[in-house]
């Protein structure tokens, strides 16, 4: 089957005519993720404890054969099942039996499905459930197995590779800036903002091609200037940054100056380079419990309240962490 675009397949959901099968592959994990969210919304909200099963291929009790029962099972009310499969290169790219892990020893578990489960979903591709939509949502994909090849032929593939419009293409540098200037100026304008031109190019120019950094890079400075009617150059300055090294006390430092944009540029270059966010929010307890307690004891119960809140929504996955991390830390700047 042909490729379609993201907004082919929102059509497709405007229309209530979805198509079985779906692959949505690529960089774009903001994108990918909404997609999978509108077809998820196929499900009447109702319906959704019933006829909506959302399954993270990173789980071990999730495998081909799995999915492929999840899929076929009927609605049990309403007229249709969606399934949606997080994480799916875990079975449509596995990990090399022997590839080193990151703490350098090798890994003697393939991580993938044994060739008769990956046979389960490719025959289920051959003749899916028309009452249902299976949707897989991966970062990546083995383009020589099987199961991939089964995906080209039966299921609808929609690429999301952001800024680069396609896994292989040739980037061509102009357009992609272009694109990530548009990209800005529609998430300005849809917060009821504006940009000033060299600001808005600033933000794209940082980025280069990949799209994960764009977009958090303007989820930063949104939240930065939040209010303001016009975001500049120097707020883009101020939040924006190019810079790789990182103080790891560089963010409690910046909190206990009460200087919000300098706490959230190098929040950003922690989770840039690596950081992990519960031991990023462990050092902010730290933060509150250690420094704040003497230096504006006023302060510290707002700051426990943002503290534990964010840690439950952590937790309980009820927002991107970066996102959460990033608005406790204006919190925390707050004197």
């Amino acid at each position: 089957m042909p490729a379609v675009t993201p907004g082919a397949v929102r059509k497709q959901i405007e229309q209530g005519k979805p198509d079985p099968v779906y692959l949505i592959i690529g960089d774009d994990e903001a994108q990918m993720s909404d997609l999978a969210t509108a077809l998820g919304d196929l499900v009447e909200e109702e319906l959704r404890a019933f006829c909506l099963e959302r399954m993270h291929a990173t789980d071990k009790s999730v495998t081909a054969s799995s999915i492929v029962r999840a899929a076929q099972t009927l609605p049990m009310i309403g007229d249709r099942r969606v399934v949606i499969v997080l994480r799916a290169e875990r079975i449509l790219k596995p990990k090399r039996k022997g590839k080193a892990t990151e703490g350098g020893e090798a890994d003697d578990d393939e991580g993938g499905e044994p060739p008769s489960d990956l046979d389960a979903l490719e025959n289920y591709l051959k003749n899916p459930e028309p009452r249902n939509t299976l949707v897989l949502v991966a970062a990546d994909a083995d383009r020589q197995r099987k199961v991939y090849k089964s995906l080209q032929k039966h299921a609808s593939i929609v690429e999301c590779y952001g800024l680069k419009g396609s896994r292989d293409g040739k980037v061509d540098l102009r357009q992609v800036a272009r694109t990530a200037e548009a990209i800005v100026k529609q998430a300005v304008i849809g917060g009821g903002q504006q940009i000033e031109a060299a600001a808005s190019r600033l933000v794209a120019e940082r980025a280069g091609t990949d799209i994960t950094r764009l977009r958090a890079d303007l989820d930063r400075l949104l939240l930065y200037t939040a209010g303001k009617p016009k975001i500049t150059l120097q707020d883009v300055q101020d939040v924006v940054s190019g810079e790789t090294a990182q103080d790891d006390w560089a963010v409690t430092n910046a909190i206990t100056q009460g200087n919000t944009a300098e706490a959230l540029r190098h929040l950003g270059l922690a989770i840039e380079s690596g950081g992990v966010s519960y031991q990023i929010l462990g050092q902010l307890a730290w933060f509150v419990r250690e420094r704040l307690t003497t230096a504006d004891p006023r302060r510290v119960p707002a700051a426990v309240e943002a503290l534990f809140r964010t840690d439950l929504e952590l937790k309980s996955s009820g927002g991107d962490p970066r996102v959460l991390l990033e608005r406790l830390v204006v919190e925390l700047c707050r004197r």
